[in-house]
């Protein structure tokens, strides 16, 4: 469902800009909602990979969570990633916890894109 949602709201959104779709950003968001990886920002410090696997089991198999942390100090960089074991339980896991407090802080859920290899990337100077 909120795969339709998001391809509708693309396509509606570059026709009323343009008359054409962008067939690059569609196919770019096709691929990341049919991901079962997701994005969580906007964690409390204190949330560790358990806490987070705890939060988001309500909504399917929780295959990895994954809360990333800071190379020299150690601490949460409040953000980190939650893996499903299919696209439907993630679908459900954005729609019930996009906005919702989680520890006292307000997060932000959304299909993870995937990352470029660092030799891909643009440098700007």
């Amino acid at each position: 469902m909120a795969f339709f949602n998001k391809l509708g709201s693309l396509t509606r959104q570059s026709i009323s800009q343009k008359g054409q779709v962008p067939v690059v950003s569609m196919l770019n968001s096709i691929r990341c909602m049919s991901s079962s990886r997701l994005f969580i920002g906007g964690l409390p410090w204190s949330t560790d990979d358990q806490t987070l696997k705890d939060a988001f089991s309500g909504f399917g198999e929780v295959t990895e969570a994954r809360v990333i942390m800071d190379r020299e100090t150690g601490r949460s960089r409040g953000f980190g990633f939650v893996h499903y074991d299919s696209v439907e339980n993630a679908s459900e896991a954005v729609a019930a916890m996009d906005g919702q407090d989680l520890g006292g802080k307000t997060v932000r859920v959304s299909f993870a894109k995937e990352r470029r290899p660092h030799y891909q990337r643009e440098l700007t100077f």
